[in-house]
């Protein structure tokens, strides 16, 4: 019976032996033996050459490296004559990259050179302000040199070394690895360069910021020729880089806005009727001003510098036209009656064409920027939404808060819409929530006017909404729309610039923005976010 402990080995196969080289004839393995110890020696002897002969040899055949380049050069040409164009710029870099390598790092050169720098000039070490950098009570005075060397010291132990930042662009390369690729030392050098100027590298947001408003004083836009009363009208053209005013003064003034001398175009005098309100047409070809107390009104076509009285507008019942609203679509008027009327007035037939009415005076007008819609406010705070193709009302909403309402203004964009009363507080709504909101919430109270709100005006491109009260000095503010907040720097504080302000616009493209005072001047603010006039 076999032990199962026994463990069993696998059974190897017997290979047969492995056929050896048949050994040489005549082969005398002592014999190779002597031969191959006789060569040793043979060697070792001639290794060992005199210093003599070796020094003869290397004036001879010059050293072993020279030799050998000399023999692989003989060869080449043998084999084909002609080197490879890219073998040849592989040479010449590499020996350029040698040549740069011995070449010493060139330095930079200082922007400036100032003479005082040179002077060896002793500093007093008493003051408190380098107590600190003395080392002994000796050292009562020490150079500039040594002492921005000290300064230099101290900074380095507070910090444990110089700082990246603080190093040159030599001092880099060198901790830089010497494989690195000529355009990552561009991009370093342009590092250094960033650091070691002052500019501005970023570029102007397209979107206007909020806090500070980035503005300038320029020259008044009616410095030429300022008005002899109250100013009460300045508008800038649609298209052109002119200005508008006009005042009590019965004046009408055209001036070329540049910011500088802002020359003057042209002047015209009404006889016997001081401008309350000016405007120019849609198209820009005309203005039409309205006065105080007379039924009356004045067109004057600056194409060919002729002023038309407009004595008699037919289906109009009103004992005098003060204030009117230029429709953005069309040669029309929406002239606001007493009584609560508004009357759309045609240019081009001088007649009333149809009539709306609301309940209480009408304190504002403003168009929608399609010119569909027209929003009017009552005294008593009511504002009624009228669609202009069918003369209906189609929203009617309360303003919130407010006792007596005094202006309304709205955005270009179509986004907001103003609402100014007589406590100064101005109410910012969403025009989407005043055409279909029966109680609309407004997105902001601006109280930052402590007397009646009498103008509002948003810039084109509805960034910025303009508020003024004429019943205070530097009664006036610029709010940043997008943020709803009120720009800190207009007016400059404890500083008259603007007086009491009446009307209020930008030009354009916001490039300026203009108002009418009661001392005759329109002062003229430059707007440096935005680029054109």
């Amino acid at each position: 019976m076999d032990d199962v402990n026994v463990i069993k080995l696998p059974v190897t196969e017997e290979r047969a032996p492995a056929n050896k080289r048949p050994r040489p004839e005549g082969l005398d393995p002592g014999g190779e033996a002597l031969k191959r110890q006789k060569n040793l020696r043979s060697l070792a002897v001639l290794g060992e050459e005199d210093s003599s002969v070796k020094l003869l040899e290397e004036l001879v055949f010059g050293s072993d490296d020279k030799l050998v380049e000399r023999l692989v050069g003989e060869d080449e040409p043998q084999r084909g004559g002609l080197l490879l164009e890219e073998d040849i710029s592989e040479d010449e870099g590499s020996e350029s990259e040698e040549d740069n390598h011995l070449q010493p790092p060139r330095t930079r050169q200082a922007a400036w050179v100032d003479e005082d720098d040179e002077l060896e000039e002793e500093v007093d070490m008493q003051h408190r302000y380098r107590r600190d950098l003395k080392k002994g009570e000796a050292e009562s005075t020490m150079s500039k040199q040594k002492l921005q060397q000290r300064m230099k010291e101290q900074f380095q132990k507070a910090m444990g070394g110089a700082p990246s930042w603080a190093e040159t662009s030599l001092k880099k390369k060198k901790k830089k690895k010497k494989d690195e690729d000529e355009d990552q030392d561009e991009d370093e050098d342009e590092e250094d360069d960033l650091l070691r100027r002052t500019g501005k590298f970023l570029a102007t947001p397209d979107r206007l910021p909020s806090g500070i408003l980035r503005m300038k004083r320029c020259r008044h836009a009616n410095a030429a020729r300022p008005s002899e009363d109250r100013l009460t009208s300045v508008q800038f053209h649609p298209s052109a880089q002119v200005v508008m005013t006009a005042g009590l003064d019965h004046s009408l003034s055209l001036f070329q806005v540049d910011g500088k001398t802002n020359h003057k175009i042209q002047s015209v005098h009404l006889e016997r009727f001081p401008v309350h309100k000016a405007r120019f047409s849609r198209n820009g070809e005309a203005v039409i001003a309205t006065s105080l107390r007379n039924k009356m009104f004045y067109l004057y076509d600056m194409m060919e510098g002729r002023v038309t009285p407009v004595h008699t507008v037919r289906g109009l019942n009103e004992a005098r036209v003060k204030e009117f609203t230029v429709c953005p679509e069309g040669g029309a008027l929406l002239l606001s009656g007493t009584n609560g009327y508004l009357h759309l007035l045609t240019m081009k037939t001088k007649e009333v064409v149809r009539s709306m009415k609301l309940n209480g005076d009408v304190s504002g007008v403003a168009f929608s920027h399609d010119g569909g819609k027209v929003f009017a406010s009552s005294e008593e705070g009511e504002v009624y939404v009228w669609d202009m193709r069918s003369s209906r009302c189609v929203n009617r909403f309360t303003d919130d808060g407010c006792v007596r309402a005094t202006s309304m203004a709205a955005s270009q964009n179509g986004q907001y819409l103003a609402c100014g009363s007589f406590s100064g507080v101005v109410n910012i709504y969403s025009q989407e929530a005043c055409l279909n909101s029966a109680n609309p919430k407004p997105l902001r109270a601006v109280k930052n006017l402590l007397t009646s709100a009498t103008s509002l005006t948003f810039n084109p491109s509805s960034e910025i909404l303009a508020i003024a009260s004429h019943a205070e000095d530097e009664a006036i503010r610029l709010v940043h729309m997008p943020s709803l907040t009120v720009f800190s720097n207009f007016p400059v504080p404890k500083k008259k610039t603007v007086y009491r302000p009446g009307c209020l616009d930008f030009s354009p493209h916001s490039g300026f923005f203009s108002l009418a005072n009661n001392k005759g001047h329109a002062p003229l603010f430059r707007l440096l976010h935005y680029k054109d006039f």
